[in-house]
């Protein structure tokens, strides 16, 4: 990827605030060193009347970037494990939004009728519900709003994305927060539009980092079988050394790029990449954009350990802020 040029910051008008997301917002102290804002929770509420804390990173003023980004931990896990590539993203220019997804971290009751209901372990009917979104011909008046569903929601009411794509938005999800990313990318690109223009299609970029083929018998498979997701979303997926559905996953959406460029980086893939003649790494002609990727690190680390690395931190943002500026030029 070309290095990162700089360029004028762009300014827009005081956000706008979705009144019938928020239950609570509080102010919190980031735990990392100088350069970081403040981080703000909102308690939203899904459809089906869960709980889904989530924790909001504002971009700096001065950023040169006009992107939003959501973060998807593993199973498990939480906000607070992502809480190193939330600062990052947040110091590249990026507003990040870190939900706590149902049954884990604040989003789980410590007590009330709902506690015993949450503090099961995730079933399948948890997880189609993290990633649902639909109902209806209108995205606001959904009757299905699971909890990204309600996180993208909070950032299109505060302004932070917008119907436009001018304002983009990528999802990062580790482990199976990376399956949960894909099959709600593919709920997002399937709204239909409206006259008055389109009400889905905001997810530009996607990363997956150690993402699963199945989790508790759901499968990401129905989001690679999305045309989105064919041809359309620029992918970067992280794997370490070992990761077998990284590199099942990476396959497949390569079979069904077969006019992309894409780009597999890891240490057998970059010998035998090295060995070719140089005219044949790109097509011929002007190449189109790179859509694929893969990194496989030598590192036995995995999900949130893999993206709070620091070599997985860089690599993530230089991918995000590359194509974030390509799709502003």
């Amino acid at each position: 990827m070309p290095p990162v040029r700089p360029r004028a910051a762009l300014r827009r008008p005081p956000p706008r605030r979705a009144a019938w997301l928020l239950i609570g917002l509080v102010w919190i102290a980031p735990p990392c060193g100088a350069g970081a804002a403040d981080a703000q929770r909102f308690d939203l509420e899904s459809s089906d009347g869960m709980r889904v804390a989530t924790w909001l990173y504002p971009r700096p003023e001065d950023a040169d970037l006009r992107a939003a980004v959501i973060l998807v931990h593993d199973l498990d896990g939480e906000h607070k494990d992502l809480e190193p590539l939330a600062h990052a993203l947040q110091q590249a220019g990026c507003t990040v939004a870190v939900p706590d997804l149902r049954g884990h971290g604040a989003s789980a009751p410590q007590g009330g009728r709902d506690a015993a209901r949450q503090s099961k372990p995730t079933r399948r009917a948890d997880l189609e519900m993290m990633a649902a979104g639909a109902g209806g011909r209108l995205r606001a008046q959904s009757s299905v709003r699971g909890d990204l569903e309600t996180v993208h929601a909070l950032l299109l009411e505060r302004g932070d994305i917008d119907a436009s794509g001018d304002s983009p938005l990528a999802v990062v999800g580790c482990g199976a927060g990376a399956t949960l990313a894909a099959l709600w990318t593919a709920a997002d690109w399937a709204w239909p539009p409206l006259a008055s223009g389109p009400q889905g299609q905001h997810v530009r970029a996607l990363v997956l980092v150690s993402p699963h083929w199945t989790v508790k018998g759901m499968t990401i498979q129905p989001a690679l079988a999305s045309e989105p997701l064919k041809q359309e979303v620029p992918i970067m997926i992280l794997g370490g050394k070992n990761d077998r559905d990284a590199t099942r996953l990476f396959d497949q959406l390569r079979k069904q790029r077969p006019d992309a460029w894409h780009q597999r980086i890891g240490s057998e893939t970059t010998r035998a990449a090295d060995r070719r003649k140089p005219d044949d790494r790109k097509p011929a002609g002007e190449p189109p954009a790179e859509t694929l990727f893969l990194f496989q690190l030598d590192t036995t680390l995995s999900g949130e350990k893999l993206a709070e690395d620091d070599g997985g931190i860089g690599l993530i943002v230089q991918f995000l802020a590359a194509k974030f500026r390509t799709a502003d030029r």
